[in-house]
């Protein structure tokens, strides 16, 4: 809108009376600002920089919807004058200056799906955007979907008591030393204190946490020794150790990883949990 243009529009409404002309003033003001604010973002004006019809078409919507405004203002100002309410008057103004305010914009659909190093560009323009309100990391999302409950429940419980002891049994005795055999692979007790409904899967379930890089096998022990004698007191590490004449006990640990912490605070505990939770993931080095 140009300085002209709001100054005839201010003239014109310079002609109402008290209240009327500010409620007039401003619904003119307001109407010429969300009309070329919206025109200016809209498809016509994006065709109207390659195309002259396009911009002849532009130009006389404009003049039509600022000659209709201030035919409306003029009426207002009118009706008053021959003594009808200023409420009514207002109304009836307000119904013409509706049928220029344009329909709220909607963005086009792209010409073509983005490849990927359009893609890429337009993540590394957000990332330099330091006024950019970014939401949780989008991988969240698909993670949830491809997330069992008990898996779920395992992840909740290591946020909550840190790093979880497992174990190897391997082939021992003399015969170790040169030629070592493993017997069986990731004890632990984790899907017991999880409460996990089908205790069987829990290998299935941390093959898949692994995958989805939520947690992190570790060579390193938890601090704590006697949660591998309970461990090593269980049913299956017994079977196992008792299946070969020399069985040999190699002990690791399960770790959330920062990323796994992340999720799990973002996705599986309530917000005012957090700030009360213990700091644990994966170990350095």
């Amino acid at each position: 809108m140009t300085g002209r243009e709001l100054d005839r529009w201010t003239e014109t409404t310079d002609a109402l009376p008290g209240i009327a002309r500010i409620v007039a003033a401003t619904t003119a003001r307001s109407m010429a600002w969300t009309a070329g604010s919206s025109l200016r973002s809209g498809r016509l004006l994006a065709k109207a920089l390659t195309d002259r019809q396009a911009a002849e078409e532009l130009v006389h919507e404009v003049a039509d919807d600022l000659a209709v405004a201030s035919r409306a203002v003029s009426d207002v100002a009118r009706a008053i004058a021959e003594g009808v309410p200023v409420s009514r008057a207002l109304l009836d103004g307000g119904a013409a200056l509706a049928a220029v305010i344009p329909e709220p914009y909607d963005p086009p659909e792209p010409d073509h799906e983005p490849s990927l190093r359009e893609r890429g560009e337009s993540l590394l323009e957000r990332s330099r955007d330091v006024w950019s309100d970014e939401e949780p990391h989008p991988a969240y999302v698909r993670i949830l979907d491809d997330l069992a409950p008990d898996e779920a429940r395992i992840l909740v419980h290591m946020l909550r008591s840190g790093p979880q002891p497992a174990v190897d049994v391997r082939t021992g005795g003399p015969v170790g030393l040169i030629s070592s055999t493993l017997v069986a692979s990731g004890l632990t007790m984790i899907g017991a204190h999880a409460g996990v409904r089908y205790g069987d899967e829990v290998p299935a379930y941390l093959n898949n946490l692994f995958r989805l890089g939520l947690v992190w096998f570790s060579t390193e022990q938890v601090e704590d020794p006697m949660d591998y004698q309970v461990l090593e007191a269980q049913p299956d590490v017994l079977a196992a150790l008792h299946s070969v004449r020399f069985p040999r006990i190699v002990r690791r640990s399960i770790h959330l990883t920062p990323f796994g912490l992340n999720f799990c605070r973002t996705c599986l505990v309530d917000p005012a949990e957090v700030g009360d939770l213990p700091e644990h993931g994966a170990p350095e080095g």
